[in-house]
C-alpha cells in the first residue's frame, strides 16, 4: 500500500498521508526532557544523537501504527465480512521497519460472529487458524528448522522446543488439561539475520488461554537467559495519548527481551492474548534483535486477530 491510498471508513476518506503527518505531529508534542534513572545517564554527544534518533524513530513508527489502527478500528465490522477486504497498512520508512504485503483479513464462516462483537462474549475466532498468521515480509528466507506441516500446523512438541527442556514436561501436561485444540505457525529468516517465529495457540476458550504459562516474566526460552519487561515499548506507547490495545483490540499485548548482558543472540518475546487465541512471537538475531520490527510484527500480527 502507498502513502496515497485512500482508506473508506464510511464517512469520509483518509489518506495515509495526511495521517502520517498527524502521527509527526503527535510524537514532537509528546517529546519531552526525560526523568526518573534515564535521565541520569548521560553519554557521549555521538551516542546520545543516535540513541534519540533510534527512539524517536520508534516512536513516529508507533504513532503512525495508532493513527492507521484508529482508522481500521472504524471499519472493523466491514473488514471482518464475508468479503476479503485490505486492511489499513503503513509505507515502508528508513527506520528499521519491514515492508509486509498489504494485510487482508480471511473470510469468516456463513453466520459466523466477529471475534469482537457482541454476539461472541468469549472473543472465539472462526476463522481457519492459518488464516489468521502474518505473512512474513519481502525479503525473508525461508527458516529451514521450524516444523510445520504444510498448512502451517505445528505439533505441542515441535512448539515447546522454544522453551528449556526442564520446562516443557509440565507445558504439555496443562496442554492436554487446559483445552488447547491447535497450534499453528510461520517463521522466516530476515537478511540482517533476524530469525521470527510466530504461533497461534487456539484453545476451548478463553479462559483456558489466560492459563498459558509461556508467556510471562519468568518464561525460560532456549537461548535466552533472562527477559524482562521490553523498555522499548513501554517507552513508546508512553509516549502516545492513545492505549494501543483499544486499537489492536486484543485481551491483552505484553512484550519481553532477554536483558543485557546475553550471549551471541539477543532474543524477544511477544505475547498477544485475544479471546480463544494466544498469538507467540519470537524474534532473535547475534549481536542484538533490533526493537522496531519486532513491535511492528507484533502489532500487524494484533490486526489480523482483532
Amino acid at each position: 500500500m502507498t502513502e496515497n491510498t485512500t482508506i473508506t471508513t464510511g464517512a469520509a476518506p483518509v489518506r495515509e498521508q495526511e495521517a502520517a503527518e498527524g502521527a509527526e505531529g503527535a510524537v514532537r508534542q509528546d517529546e519531552a526532557p526525560a526523568t526518573g534513572p534515564a535521565a541520569a545517564e548521560v553519554p557521549a554527544p555521538a551516542a546520545a544523537r543516535k540513541g534519540r534518533r533510534v527512539l524517536f524513530a520508534a516512536l513516529r513508527w508507533t504513532a503512525a501504527v495508532l493513527v492507521f489502527a484508529g482508522a481500521g478500528a472504524g471499519v472493523a465490522h466491514t473488514l471482518l465480512q464475508s468479503e476479503r477486504t485490505d486492511l489499513p497498512g503503513l509505507s515502508t520508512q528508513g527506520d528499521g521497519r519491514w515492508s509486509y504485503p498489504v494485510l487482508a483479513r480471511p473470510e469468516l464462516p456463513a453466520g459466523a460472529p466477529l471475534p469482537d462483537g457482541a454476539d461472541n462474549q468469549d472473543g472465539t475466532h472462526f476463522a481457519a487458524l492459518s488464516a489468521l498468521l502474518l505473512p512474513a515480509p519481502e525479503g525473508a528466507g525461508a527458516d529451514e528448522g521450524f516444523k510445520a506441516d504444510q498448512d502451517g500446523v505445528v505439533t505441542p512438541d515441535a512448539f515447546l522446543e522454544e522453551y528449556v527442556p526442564d520446562a516443557r514436561a509440565a507445558m504439555k501436561e496443562g496442554f492436554e488439561y487446559e483445552g488447547l485444540r491447535q497450534i499453528t505457525g510461520r517463521a522466516w529468516t530476515m537478511p540482517d539475520g533476524t530469525r521470527t517465529r510466530i504461533y497461534l495457540l487456539r484453545f476451548h476458550s478463553s479462559g483456558f488461554g489466560d492459563l498459558f504459562p509461556g508467556c510471562a516474566a519468568d518464561t525460560k526460552l532456549v537461548g535466552a537467559s533472562v527477559i524482562g519487561t521490553d523498555l522499548d515499548w513501554s517507552k513508546a506507547k508512553g509516549s502516545q495519548r492513545n492505549n494501543l490495545a483499544d486499537y489492536i483490540k486484543v485481551n491483552d499485548v505484553t512484550l519481553f527481551e532477554e536483558k543485557k548482558p546475553h550471549g551471541d543472540t539477543q532474543t524477544r518475546l511477544g505475547c498477544l492474548q485475544a479471546g480463544d487465541v494466544q498469538g507467540v512471537v519470537i524474534q532473535s538475531r547475534k549481536d542484538g534483535a533490533p526493537a522496531v520490527p519486532f513491535h511492528q510484527t507484533v502489532i500487524l500480527q494484533g490486526q489480523l486477530l482483532s
